[in-house]
């Protein structure tokens, strides 16, 4: 049996390599996929260059910290390089690493950025994460420094949109003890707080996790607004009985 298969095998490359049409109809396939991934490719690291200069132009990342990554095919990231100044970030220093953090692709003398054990291990959690954003919101943050839990019961977004948001205990930047922090938290949440670090927002797109990283900064920056007005008041345990009913509801 095993001697038929590999006649067969032969038979069939034999036919593939004497036949132009077929060889000719392979070369075009080929020169499709590479095309289709190369325009890919570029498409995202416009997406990442241009979630850098929102969250730039907000305040949620500063001088060379933050970093973006999105997941390709085959196991391969694509990742914003370290130390490089955010506001001058271009397309081209991009990098590509493997599920190990090895460079595939990239300009010579960049690195990738010094978080990326943090970036795989959020992959390794969640098969459907495509996209991880680290920045450093200035109230989420400020939030973890004084010690207080991040806020989910002051407006209706963050019930409907966000969830709970954790802070992971703090660890060394750039280690794997940081990376770890953030293991079993991922599994269940979309948004994380590194303790006096900044946070984590994962999503399906990398829009998704710009969008998860504005509404927290935003219920942070009025928790601060209204805390300094006068006292927090939350919203009736009730109503958030029935904003996370309705969350069900629209899910079944």
């Amino acid at each position: 049996m095993a001697f038929e298969k590999g006649f067969i095998k032969m038979l069939l490359f034999r036919s593939w390599w004497y036949d132009p049409y077929q060889l000719k109809a392979r070369v075009i396939q080929a020169i499709y996929e590479m095309k289709k991934d190369k325009g890919l490719e570029q498409r995202l690291r416009k997406e990442i260059v241009y979630t850098n200069r929102v969250c730039v132009e907000s305040g949620l990342i500063r001088s060379s910290d933050g970093n973006i990554s999105i997941r390709l095919e085959d196991d391969r990231f694509l990742v914003t390089p370290s130390g490089l100044y955010k506001r001058r970030l271009k397309l081209k220093q991009l990098l590509i690493v493997d599920h190990q953090g090895e460079i595939i692709k990239g300009q010579g003398g960049l690195k990738p950025s010094s978080e990326l054990l943090m970036h795989l291990e959020a992959y390794r959690q969640r098969e459907a994460i495509r996209a991880v954003l680290h920045a450093h919101p200035p109230y989420s943050t400020a939030l973890t420094i004084a010690g207080i839990p991040f806020p989910t019961d002051i407006i209706p977004e963050v019930v409907l949109a966000l969830g709970d948001v954790p802070t992971a205990p703090y660890a060394t930047p750039g280690t794997q003890d940081l990376a770890l922090s953030i293991s079993d938290l991922f599994k269940n949440h979309n948004a994380i707080l590194l303790s006096n670090h900044g946070s984590l927002t994962v999503g399906k797109t990398l829009e998704e996790a710009l969008l998860a990283l504005e509404r927290m900064e935003l219920a942070a920056q009025m928790y601060y607004l209204a805390y300094n007005l006068g006292k927090i008041i939350p919203l009736p345990e009730e109503e958030i009985k029935r904003l996370k009913a309705s969350i069900e509801q629209t899910l079944s």
